[in-house]
């Protein structure tokens, strides 16, 4: 048998590092948290090669004072904490006293700090763990770190780094998370010489959204906020149309730091559920505060990973704060008529297509703005020459208005001329009569709009963004204006409500009613039980076992009769009356597995999938011809539903096309 030995401090050193320096981003991220304990209101970092030639990591913070430089270096040595009982109460991002240490264990680093009291920095350099230098020097307040030749020491660590690219998309990755949870610091992020990263420090974390993942995200937000006694959220949860196919869209920060916690992330996606298709996942955002008694961050090196001393209420609060932000907007999908992406048109084009209205709009300008003068090039554009004109004469004669009328306030892009294309007679007729119907019917509105004490020249205020009270499609008091146009391919219903036109699909629409009677029925059901003959027999687990007993209760109500039958062996006398297309073993097990795994006593979430897929056989198919009597009622029924907007599969029942965008289709307005 070998000798016990003690390891020498290298050796142990280089132990250490594993759990603290697994990649470049793990250094990046150690000492940008450094940065952020110390006060700092802007960080740069800048890497080359992927980081592993060179970080560097510069801040404006409270620095270091020279003689406190070599402890900063060993292990354990901090200035967070002081003794044990300061774990319950952190209140930095770093505070094990190991970062530094490991960093220099396995890289080649210099530091360049300076206090706002000292006249001069200093400059350390510490190599594989052994100091080189320490010396004075001119330096600007804050510190400067440079982590050359990441695991130069150890190469079988330096072997198992992937590429430049990855490596540098992972640094990437962390600066968006910091930057998400601190939106009160300035981060500029350099990779080879180019900035990929830079955020204001504003304060707004919807100014850092738009930053990191664009408008499209940043225009799909609703914002949450909730307080209790022990904890406070605050922050953005996405709308269903921008879920994703992975988790990465899912972050939340407790006091600031980035973690991944299985009762959060349940919580969020049981939010969403209703929400979004299956393998789906939400883009949500929060940042949480919490007491140092209901948390444990002191659970891994990388301290990713926390406790909750109240699980259950940390569940229940995040469950609730988000399914309240979806059931109380109106979740439909705006589209467009067409999704392709816009030519980039010239200035010549934008003129023209500006200035070419269909011919009825051009009478009507012409009628506002009779006395304006058309740029010489826009009426090139628009008086050709008469061979290039078919249908009109080769001498083009210049009318007057049919009426003079006010000019309006309304802006247009290029004021209109006094060129009008020919009509015949009984057109102009025509138009010129509804033109002046139109004009009385304004000046009508205008004087019953305006109050004696109001002066038509007063200019209105901006708009204001009111989406919390905007009026609602599936609301009962919108009922009376809600306008069934018609049926399209057997299919869809087409549907008008104010300025918006809606496209109900009528099988995802009966499903979600279907199922929400389902699940109505289930709830309120009382549970008839059956029994077998012979009975069933299964074996568990001793961790099967434990959670059984633990829960005879619930499954005495649910309707099974089960008692011991020797060792681990239980015989099941009785089962619901009403199994949902399970066997009486599979539904015993499923339940069991679902109780083992989230400790959820709903039975809902297991008989959530067999509800909704009863729900779909039952429900009206596409193809199928439906009177205008069966759609009112259907939708009377979506009125009284908490999410009428999805079937339970995810799928949107309703979409909607704003009447903007169909003008803008058909160049009514440009």
């Amino acid at each position: 048998m070998k000798k016990i030995a003690v390891l020498d401090q290298n050796t142990i050193d280089k132990i250490a590092a594993g759990e603290v320096v697994e990649r470049p981003s793990s250094v990046v991220k150690e000492l940008v948290e450094n940065a952020i304990d110390a006060g700092a209101t802007a960080v740069t970092v800048e890497i080359t090669d992927g980081g592993k030639k060179l970080i560097r990591i510069t801040d404006n913070g409270s620095g270091m004072e020279s003689e406190q430089i070599p402890l900063a270096f060993l292990r354990h040595a901090t200035s967070k904490i002081e003794k044990v009982e300061d774990l319950e109460h952190i209140a930095s991002l770093g505070f094990r006293g190991e970062a530094l240490s490991s960093i220099a264990a396995v890289s080649q680093v210099e530091l360049i700090t300076k206090t706002p009291s000292d006249i001069s920095g200093s400059r350390y350099v510490i190599e594989g763990g052994k100091e080189i230098a320490l010396e004075e020097l001119g330096a600007p307040e804050g510190t400067t770190f440079l982590v050359r030749n990441l695991f130069y020491n150890t190469p079988a660590r330096s072997k198992f780094l992937k590429s430049d690219m990855t490596e540098a998309n992972y640094i990437h990755t962390l600066m968006e998370q910091l930057a998400l949870s601190h939106p009160e610091i300035s981060f500029k992020y350099i990779q080879n010489k180019q900035v990929k990263l830079h955020t204001s420090g504003n304060y707004s974390v919807k100014d850092v959204i738009y930053s990191v993942y664009g408008r499209e995200i940043a225009k799909a937000l609703l914002d949450v906020n909730y307080e209790n006694s022990f904890m406070k959220v605050e922050g953005f949860v996405g709308k269903p149309e921008i879920a994703r196919g992975n988790r990465s869209f899912e972050n939340y920060y407790i006091n600031g730091r980035y973690v991944k916690n299985n009762i959060i992330t349940k919580a969020i996606e049981n939010a969403y559920r209703g929400f979004l298709m299956q393998h789906k996942f939400p883009f949500v955002s929060l940042r949480m505060e919490m007491e140092g008694n209901d948390l444990d961050v002191n659970v891994h090196p990388a301290k990713r990973e926390v406790r909750f001393a109240r699980e259950q209420e940390v569940y229940d609060a995040v469950y609730d704060m988000v399914r309240s932000a979806l059931t109380r907007r109106e979740m439909i999908p705006k589209v467009s008529v067409d999704s392709t992406p816009a030519k980039t048109e010239t200035k010549e084009e934008k003129i023209t297509r500006a200035a070419v209205p269909e011919p009825f709009e051009t009478k009507r300008r012409e009628e506002m703005y009779p006395n304006t003068v058309r740029k010489p090039e826009v009426q090139a554009n628009l008086n050709p020459k008469p061979e290039a004109r078919d249908g009109l004469n080769e001498r083009t004669e210049i009318r007057k208005p049919f009426s003079q009328s006010t000019p309006s306030k309304t802006l247009v892009r290029e004021p209109a001329a006094e060129y009008r294309p020919a009509f015949s007679k009984a057109e102009e007729e025509m138009f010129s009569g509804t033109l002046r119907e139109n004009q009385k019917l304004d000046e009508e509105k205008k004087l019953t709009e305006l109050k004696p004490t109001e002066e038509p020249e007063k200019k209105q205020a901006p708009p204001q963004q009111l989406e919390l009270f905007e009026e609602k499609l599936l609301a009962p008091e919108s009922r009376s204006r809600i306008r069934v146009i018609g049926q399209i391919f057997d299919t869809y219903w087409l549907v008008q409500f104010e300025d918006n036109f809606y496209i109900i699909d009528q099988h995802a629409a009966h499903e979600k009613v279907y199922y929400e009677r389902m699940v109505k029925q289930f709830r309120e059901h009382s549970i008839d039980s059956q029994y077998l003959s012979p009975p069933m027999i299964v074996t568990l687990s001793m961790q099967e076992e434990e959670v059984l007993n633990s829960n005879k209760d619930y499954f005495e109500q649910f309707g099974f009769e089960i008692e011991n039958f020797g060792g681990r062996e239980y015989r099941i006398s009785a089962v619901p009356s009403n199994l949902y297309g399970l066997t009486e073993e599979d539904l015993f097990l499923e339940m069991l597995d679902n109780l083992s795994g989230n400790n959820s006593t709903d039975a809902l979430d297991i008989f959530a999938s067999k509800l909704a897929t009863m729900a779909c056989k039952a429900a009206v198919k596409g193809n199928h011809a439906m009177s205008f009597e069966e759609a009112e009622k259907l939708i009377d029924e979506l009125l009284t539903l908490d999410n009428p907007y999805h079937c339970p599969h995810g799928r949107p029942t309703i979409i909607a096309m704003t009447r903007t965008e169909l003008e803008k289709k058909f160049k009514r307005i440009v």
